[in-house]
């Protein structure tokens, strides 16, 4: 019986054209390209002879997440190469991958199969050291906050306020909650501390709203880390520091630029997390794609109901740029598990669990459609989908008077013909009317932006904000802040905010903890049920399968 080689061994095998050739077919002038070795390069968007922003937006988004695999990065690639493949100009804008992940349980984030970033496994790690600089960044801050309350302490900082905390591009739960300072006078004052992960800072969260580095640094300016023994808010501007923190960024803030498999160019650029923050690419990397590309096809994490929700109401706002069309990813083995079928038997054709499932992606549907946009569902085919779950899931999307189609863009590639039924349709979404608006307006109360999600797009009841959350409602208004979006930190795998509950729950109440003002990234933070900051390993991490081989060529990474 033969198998199917690795994502790693199909990258390996792929043919890679030297990244100067990729920007010449893109239109970006020598001057504007910075090479990072032969395959990599940054693009610096102020040197670009292109034209203002044009390029039209497609969003990719999901169903719910679930263990089954629902594929949505590659399909976002395989659906851009499939495009360029039937004669479109197009470019690809995806978020960087995490270490904390690619080394514990999701992997990696460069597509898969035949439908890839190149080169996946340097993207996967280290790439051109952007996390890096944006951990430094991080800690420089508290390094500076911390030295500042030893020094004397002229702000008045109340360390038991403290609202920011360091960050490290791991998963490592032993440092969620940390004692900094201990061993005598000479090193510092002690403080109880805590560290996230760097997706979830929020210099990570400004880095990918900033307009440009000017914009970047004023956010950095205008960010709370924490307050005063009056309770009056400290800022990075009050500090002193945002111009330093700038300077740590400076390269980092160039988007990046790689290919696919088929050679389309690709900027990688910026992560934060769905679940715990706004889960889109940096908005510099999506306007300059729209300066060089009619079509940009662009990425939101996890489902729907988060980096497309928070797509929608934060970066699109934020940007002045509107989705022209939206594809939901869903794969029958993820509807199946979403109608309670254990992964194990998830091979095993089962159309009754298909239909119990598929609330799920209809419940997204609808979200989406809340947008005033149209959606496209893309079925992402795995080997082990019959033909007749296949066709019972179409018949589905008709009867819903949904577009969709089959994408087999894994095994045969958007290079190849794998994709083309979805990219037609999503060629016709792009070229038809858009009514796009956001779900809510910002003279809302935040308990009312907050209620508004919730309840359209979670389908829930309501909400209970705790007695902390409650009087953080009340130090929002206080402070000016009310005026700000939501950002909802919520568990992926549910609609609710308890990751067992899966389909599309009804008869639920979304639990609020706390609010957590993000006045550098302009939105605040809604932490509901048990959604962690920094996430843990699993019992079984996929580090546990990765190493090198004698000529220094990875080995394990997915």
């Amino acid at each position: 019986m033969s198998t199917l080689p690795s994502d790693l061994e199909i990258a390996r095998a792929a043919r890679i054209r030297p990244i100067e050739e990729i920007a010449a077919a893109a239109g970006i002038n020598p001057d504007a390209l910075e090479q990072y070795g032969r395959y990599k390069g940054k693009i610096d968007p102020t040197r670009l002879d292109a034209p203002p922003p044009a390029g039209k937006v497609v969003l990719v988004s999901a169903m719910s997440p679930t263990p089954a695999g629902e594929g949505k990065s590659t399909t976002t690639v395989g659906l851009a190469d499939s495009l360029a493949r039937a004669g479109h100009k197009v470019m690809i804008a995806l978020r960087e991958p995490s270490l904390g992940p690619v080394l514990g349980m999701k992997g990696g984030a460069t597509g898969g199969g035949y439908s890839q970033v190149l080169p996946m496994d340097e993207i996967n790690l280290h790439f051109t050291g952007d996390f890096h600089a944006i951990t430094s960044a991080n800690n420089a801050l508290m390094a500076l906050v911390d030295n500042h309350i030893y020094q004397g302490n002229t702000l008045n900082i109340d360390p038991r306020r403290m609202t920011f905390k360091r960050v490290l591009d791991m998963n490592d739960r032993a440092l969620r909650e940390i004692v900094i300072g201990l061993g005598g006078p000479s090193q510092g004052v002690p403080r109880q501390d805590g560290f996230d992960i760097t997706v979830a800072s929020e210099i990570m969260a400004v880095f990918c709203l900033a307009t440009d580095i000017t914009d970047l640094r004023e956010r950095l300016g205008r960010i709370t880390f924490g307050y005063t023994y009056d309770r009056t808010p400290v800022t990075v501007a009050d500090l002193g520091v945002q111009g330093a923190l700038t300077l740590l960024l400076k390269e980092a803030i160039k988007p990046n630029l790689v290919q696919t498999i088929a050679g389309t160019p690709a900027l990688v650029h910026g992560g934060p997390f769905a679940n715990i923050a706004h889960g889109c690419n940096s908005l510099i990397a999506t306007q300059t794609a729209r300066r060089l590309a009619d079509i940009v096809v662009t990425e939101a994490g996890f489902g729907a109901d988060l980096g497309a929700e928070k797509f929608m109401d934060i970066k699109a706002r934020i940007g002045g740029l509107a989705p022209s069309a939206v594809v939901v990813v869903a794969t029958v083995r993820a509807l199946k598990m979403q109608g309670g079928v254990a992964k194990a038997r998830l091979t095993q054709p089962d159309l009754a669990a298909l239909e119990a499932g598929v609330v799920n992606l209809q419940r997204h549907i609808h979200n989406v459609e809340k947008f005033g946009v149209t959606p496209v569902v893309a079925i992402n085919r795995f080997s082990s989908d019959s033909a007749e779950e296949l066709d019972w899931l179409l018949a589905w999307c008709a009867a819903e008077g949904v577009p969709a189609a089959v994408a087999d863009v894994w095994g045969r590639g958007g290079g190849g013909d794998g994709g083309d039924e979805l990219a037609a349709l999503v060629a016709g979404a792009v070229a038809g009317p858009n009514s796009f608006r956001h779900l809510y307006s910002l003279g809302l109360s935040v308990e009312d932006k907050i209620r508004t999600i919730v309840q359209e797009i979670y389908g829930a009841d309501g909400v209970d904000f705790s007695v902390p959350a409650l009087k953080r409602l009340a130090d929002i208004e206080r402070n000016g802040w009310s005026s700000l979006p939501v950002c909802m930190a919520k568990t992926q795998y549910s609609f609710t905010d308890d990751a067992s509950r899966l389909g599309a729950p009804k008869g639920f109440t979304i639990h609020v903890r706390d609010l957590l003002p993000k006045t550098g990234a302009g939105f605040i933070v809604a932490l509901t049920g048990a959604v962690m900051t920094m996430p843990g390993l699993p019992a079984v991490p996929a580090a546990l399968r990765m190493d090198v081989d004698a000529d220094g060529n990875p080995v394990g990474l997915t």
